[in-house]
């Protein structure tokens, strides 16, 4: 599957221009802007399902500094302090990674 298979493909280049510049990554901004926030629970599951390359059930900061390349091979790695303050938003209980139900409230927030 494809992140183009849940969302529009302009909606993902305008949400990536959007924090093109280092450290201007916000999550909250960056899923209304791809349109992610407005998506069923299923479709962000699938989207979850992409992102977490490893099949591990989790995103953890590796897979999140990477975020934004899994929408777009163009785009750029997150720093270390984007990657972590988008973990410390989504890992509700405590474990270093974001779950799936974890990764549903987020975009839901």
């Amino acid at each position: 599957m494809k992140i183009t298979d849940v969302l529009v493909a302009g909606d993902i280049t305008s949400a990536i221009s959007e924090c093109k510049v280092p450290d201007s990554f916000d999550f909250k901004k960056f899923f209304e802007a791809c349109g992610l926030s407005k998506k069923s629970a299923e479709e962000v599951k699938k989207v979850f399902a992409i992102l977490d390359q490893d099949g591990s059930g989790y995103i953890d900061k590796t897979e999140l500094k990477l975020f934004l390349q899994y929408f777009s091979s163009e785009a750029r790695v997150l720093s270390d302090n984007e990657a972590q303050t988008f973990l410390s938003a989504g890992d509700n209980d405590g474990d270093g990674k974001i779950g799936a139900e974890e990764f549903q409230r987020l975009v839901r927030s």
